[in-house]
Formats: structure tokens, sequence, C-alpha cells
């Protein structure tokens, strides 16, 4: 997994850089400006970035806003302040999670096994309706690929069989497999008639 850490304060920078690399992530760029974070996000294409809040240049905020606009990154954004505008704010620019700091390297990296399944699975799940539904019923065709996606997940781990990760792995290789939408495949373990 490749990642960029923008944040400015060069001790919890370096601290991020430490606990990521011994965790077997890939630091592609660091810096301590949002403007910065945008242009190495562009010119190196990570699988997640990491981005304080305030920052010079560009909030991180608006970095993850310009970073999710056009790519598939994992935006993370750590904060001093658990306030309830910003967490809207951070949601509606396309952040997937935030951490409060200080935090711990097991408290980070347990975010970011999290974080990293949910937009995979988000991804797959826009990549599935966008080539299936017309714009006009995109919005109404993902809720609904979602919701019964998560009911099939459910079932799978209720029954004690997968983890979430793997219950969404099996759904997603099956439909690959056999040609069929996602949502054809969870209806299936819904009903009972498909299981691992």
């Amino acid at each position: 997994m490749r990642a960029i850490i923008g944040e400015d304060e060069a001790i919890v920078r370096l601290d991020l850089k430490e606990i990521l690399t011994s965790a077997g992530y890939e630091v592609v760029g660091e810096t301590g400006r949002g403007d910065e974070a945008v242009r190495l996000a562009q010119e190196t294409r990570p699988d997640l970035a990491i981005l304080d809040v305030k920052m010079p240049g560009l909030t991180g905020i608006q970095a993850a806003r310009e970073i999710t606009r056009d790519t598939q990154v994992a935006v993370i954004v750590l904060t001093a302040f658990s306030q309830r505008e910003l967490i809207e704010e951070a949601r509606d620019a396309g952040v997937a999670a935030y951490l409060v700091k200080p935090f711990r390297r097991d408290e980070l990296l347990s975010a970011l096994d999290s974080v990293l399944a949910n937009c995979r699975e988000e991804w797959a799940i826009d990549a599935e309706v966008a080539s299936f539904a017309s714009s006009a019923t995109a919005a109404e065709d993902k809720i609904t690929t979602r919701r019964v996606v998560d009911e099939a997940k459910a079932k799978l781990i209720a029954e004690g069989r997968l983890s979430e990760q793997e219950a969404f792995s099996f759904i997603q290789r099956t439909a690959m497999h056999t040609r069929t939408r996602m949502r054809e495949i969870a209806r299936q373990v819904i009903e009972g008639t498909l299981s691992p």
C-alpha cells in the first residue's frame, strides 16, 4: 500500500512515517503543506493519504476535496479537535475517517485497516453501478446495491463463516467469476441458495 503524509508538525510526520513503514506501507511522499499534499497525490497516485486538518497552503479538508475529486484515495484526517461541523465538512470532502490527536500506533493501524477495506468496497460498488446503471439511476442503484450487499455480509458473518472483509471478497469474486452483479450474488446469499 502506497501512502502520502500531509502534516505540518515534523515530529508527528516522522512518527507517522515510522508507523506506516513498520506496518508494511510504502510512504511515497510527505509534506507539511496542504497544497503540496495535493500535488504529491496527483504525482504518486497513493492508496492512502493521511492529512492534518491545519496546514499552510490548504487545510487538510480542502486538500482532501482536491485529492478525492479525480482519484480513488482513502483519506484520513488528523485533528486535535472533535467538532461536529468539522466532521460533517470532512465527510462532504471525501474523507473516509478522522482521528483525534494524540493517537496510538495500534489505533492508527486499526483505523487504516477499516478505512481501506470500506473504501475498496465503495469503489467496487461504484465501478459496478457505473457499468450497469444510467447516470439518472446510479445513486438509487448504489444505495440498493450497498443495502443488499451489507445484508448478505451480515448473514455470512452471523453464520460464523467469514469475517466482514472475507464476506465482501466472496461476494465480489463470485460476481466476477459468474459475470453477475454483486447485488444478485448478495440476494442469493440472503435467500440461502449460495454460500462459500
